[in-house]
């Protein structure tokens, strides 16, 4: 269910892949990445282009959709964890919001459609 569930997430356009511990951080936008996965290794992005990530699918226990009010409005992810509950991967819904700063209702009819199809809290 992890391979589907990251499947569908890149499907959507402008969303953002960031992984991060204490002492780096990458991003990659999901628009026009491909995915795979070989064993235990999911690969997202072109192996051979300028930007990729792979996540190690037996270290994901799980995943929660998070709508996280911030001072001027409510961000939207799906993040993932290890055992120890500790995020390892996040994705980020972008352009969330017009420039009147008005929620863009098709974007959040995306996420609305991945949160109901897998559940607010996934274990793998």
């Amino acid at each position: 269910m992890l391979f589907e569930l990251l499947s569908d997430i890149i499907k959507v356009n402008d969303v953002l892949l960031i992984t991060k511990n204490i002492g780096a951080t990458c991003e990659i936008r999901s628009n026009s990445l491909t995915i795979r996965q070989k064993e235990k290794w999911i690969t997202i992005g072109d192996n051979d282009g300028p930007a990729h990530m792979h996540v190690n699918s037996e270290m994901i226990k799980s995943a929660e959709f998070i709508q996280e009010q911030r001072p001027d409005k409510i961000s939207f992810s799906i993040r993932f964890f290890d055992e120890n509950n500790e995020r390892v991967v996040a994705a980020f819904f972008t352009k969330m919001y017009d420039k009147s700063q008005n929620l863009v209702s098709d974007r959040k009819v995306l996420y609305d459609s991945l949160h109901q199809k897998y559940s607010s809290k996934i274990k793998f």
